[in-house]
């Protein structure tokens, strides 16, 4: 399958959803615009999963979930004022082992011979 083999950009210190399309283009054989209808479909998908309550789980990767915040009562950290904080819903993401495990391996190295499971 292509791009079924990781390959780490290098020097990266922040990635954008447009080094993310790139690197999928390259990676995948596939027109720039079909990379970004690619990702933006992806993403849409997971943001309308979110947004309906449900959790999305990427294995190996981890997992992206909605939890709701009950109002509290906060400060003001200028004036000290007491003020109710609304209840809302926040996105959460817990990474999976082996993505913990990954990311401690060290720099540049890989494990599993370089293919994420």
């Amino acid at each position: 399958m292509p791009g079924s083999n990781i390959v780490l950009m290098e020097h990266v210190t922040e990635m954008t959803k447009a080094d993310i399309a790139k690197h999928v283009q390259e990676v995948a054989g596939i027109s720039e615009h079909e990379a970004e209808a690619l990702l933006d479909q992806i993403l849409e998908l997971v943001k309308s999963t979110l947004k309906v309550g449900e959790e999305v789980t990427v294995t190996g990767f981890g997992k992206f979930r909605v939890r709701t915040k009950n109002a509290r009562i906060g400060r003001n950290p200028r004036t000290g004022e007491e003020i109710t904080i609304p209840a809302r819903r926040v996105v959460t993401f817990q990474a999976s082992r082996l993505l913990k495990e990954y990311v401690n391996t060290g720099h540049g190295t890989e494990p599993d011979n370089g293919k994420l499971k």
